[in-house]
């Protein structure tokens, strides 16, 4: 029998990341403390619950029965325990996205969302990657890209909330001394490019547009961060490949242009991805309301 349902919240965990290791993380436990666990429950239920092969601690047939019915009922569980708190509006949303969006259009529009909710209180992180939201404690990740629901888990909802082009932007400046007049010019100057550009690389803009030669240039500046190769451009340095609403008012100011208005192939997608059985859902289906009408009118 049964006596303590702790050790099916860790043995979900564990199953779930087939690691001990990353169990104990996710619970803030020792490794020890989570392999003590599960040797309990395993004696308990008179049968092996995991095989480990290598580093990872893969299922039994056992193991997998009793993973799926504890998934079931410890969803439940939250269902209900959420169900309690979600009306509550007031606290604290831990917001995540790119480097370049947090810094460049999120941060400067957040205190018109404060004017608005004064009793949410918003917590913002950086991250360019597929974070596991539970693990890092995070209500929402706005995410980008052509893999976002690729990327996803099944658990998580991702809400499509609109797409962007992507166009070539430089200095006024720059445009105005180098006087392009075709695609073809930008080859004269140097190119501004994440090192993993993904979906978004020039030269899959360059043949959009006719051009062939774009992997021969040799003029590249590689950055980590569109915000980077934003202030780089900002300042004079060649031309990157940017969505407009990242740098709509240095547009408007006439500081930065689009040397042509001819985007690329791939659009930008944007997602809201979040747990749709949070118990900040209330507070969050506020701020994500407030989001996208925010951005929709930039």
């Amino acid at each position: 029998m049964l006596r303590n349902i702790n050790l099916l919240v860790t043995f979900e965990c564990a199953a779930r990341h087939n690691s001990y290791s990353l169990a104990a993380d996710e619970l803030c436990i020792s490794q020890a403390a989570v392999s003590q666990q599960m040797r309990q429950l395993e004696q308990s239920l008179g049968c092996r619950l995991f095989v480990r092969k290598g580093k990872r601690m893969l299922l039994s047939q056992q193991g997998q029965s009793l993973f799926e019915c504890a998934q079931q009922a410890l969803a439940i569980i939250r269902q209900g325990v959420n169900q309690i708190h979600q009306e509550e509006i007031a606290g604290e949303l831990t917001i995540s996205s790119t480097q370049a969006f947090t810094t460049l259009w999120l941060m400067p529009r957040m205190q018109r969302f404060s004017e608005l909710h004064p009793e949410i209180q918003i917590r913002v992180v950086s991250s360019a990657g597929f974070d596991d939201l539970r693990q890092a404690h995070i209500d929402l990740a706005i995410r980008f890209g052509t893999e976002v629901e690729k990327h996803t888990p099944d658990n998580l909802s991702c809400e499509y909330f609109g797409e962007s082009a992507v166009y070539p932007v430089c200095s006024a400046q720059l445009a105005r001394d180098l006087a392009f007049s075709s695609p073809e010019d930008l080859l004269s100057t140097w190119l501004v490019t994440l090192e993993h550009p993904g979906a978004y690389d020039w030269q899959s803009w360059f043949e959009n547009t006719g051009v062939q030669a774009s992997n021969q240039h040799a003029k590249w500046t590689r950055v980590n961060s569109t915000d980077m190769a934003l202030t780089a451009v900002l300042n004079g340095h060649g031309v990157t490949l940017a969505v407009p609403y990242l740098y709509q008012s240095q547009l408007d100011a006439g500081q930065l242009v689009i040397p042509f208005q001819l985007p690329h192939p791939n659009p930008v997608r944007r997602y809201m991805v979040y747990d749709p059985n949070s118990a900040r859902l209330a507070r969050l289906k506020v701020f994500m309301a407030w989001l996208k009408t925010e951005i929709s009118g930039a």
